[in-house]
């Protein structure tokens, strides 16, 4: 299929913004936008150079955003960089588990996946996380034996060792052996991706809109949510 040249040029221009921002609002660049949401040709451009590049282009509400695919490691994170940026120096993979175990637990808080939209409340006390995270892991650990962990490819038991091995300070720790500052570097990190605002001196922790729509329009479709809530614990294979 042969396309105009101009509109051959406004795709990689958007494209291109996608790539140096991974958002596209509105508000802010509403030339490129209309051009994305009303003409069908540039979107199918933009959607196949983000397939090429091993991503997805997707628009939620007002936002076109750009998705890495799990795999990619160059617009996206690799293992082994996600692990030096939520974990400290020296981390094994049990506490990059953790990590991803603390992520997930902090979704279930503020998303249900029910209604017209999954949120479910405004902000969460870093205390109350600490007391979720405490309380998944040892239900986790009861409820599953160690080959029905193997078979989730979880060790529940493994990661709330881990968790407990961190110890327990006053507020506004931030030392790498303390629970209060593990869960600060992962808060921090998801803050600087922009989904969540991160309330230090309250100790407060509240999501963006990027995140909220990302949740609604993507992750929580039924399937995704009930996949979630199972790895947590929470909710039985039917």
């Amino acid at each position: 299929m042969a396309y105009e040249w101009e509109t051959v040029r406004v795709s990689q221009e958007i494209f291109y913004y996608l790539l140096r921002y991974h958002e596209l609002k509105e508000e802010e660049e509403g030339q490129l936008y209309r051009a994305y949401t009303e003409q069908e040709e540039v979107q199918n451009l933009v959607k196949s150079q983000g397939e090429a590049a091993g991503s997805s282009v997707e628009r939620y509400g007002n936002v076109i955003y750009l998705i890495p695919g799990e795999e990619n490691d160059f617009l996206g994170y690799s293992k082994g960089q996600l692990k030096n940026a939520l974990c400290r120096s020296g981390a094994t993979d049990r506490d990059y588990f953790l990590s991803q175990f603390v992520i997930l637990t902090l979704l279930v808080e503020f998303y249900d996946g029910q209604g017209s939209s999954s949120k479910a409340r405004e902000y969460i006390r870093v205390g109350d996380l600490q007391n979720s995270i405490s309380m998944r892991l040892k239900e986790g650990a009861e409820h599953a034996g160690e080959e029905e962990e193997e078979q989730k490819g979880i060790a529940f038991s493994d990661m709330l060792r881990a968790y407990e091995a961190l110890k327990s300070e006053e507020r506004g720790s931030r030392s790498k052996t303390t629970k209060e500052g593990f869960l600060h570097k992962i808060l921090i990190f998801l803050e600087k991706q922009g989904l969540l605002e991160y309330v230090e001196q309250d100790e407060m922790i509240k999501t963006t809109k990027k995140l909220d729509n990302f949740m609604d329009w993507n992750l929580l479709n039924q399937n995704n949510y009930k996949r979630v809530l199972r790895i947590l614990g929470v909710a039985e294979d039917e």
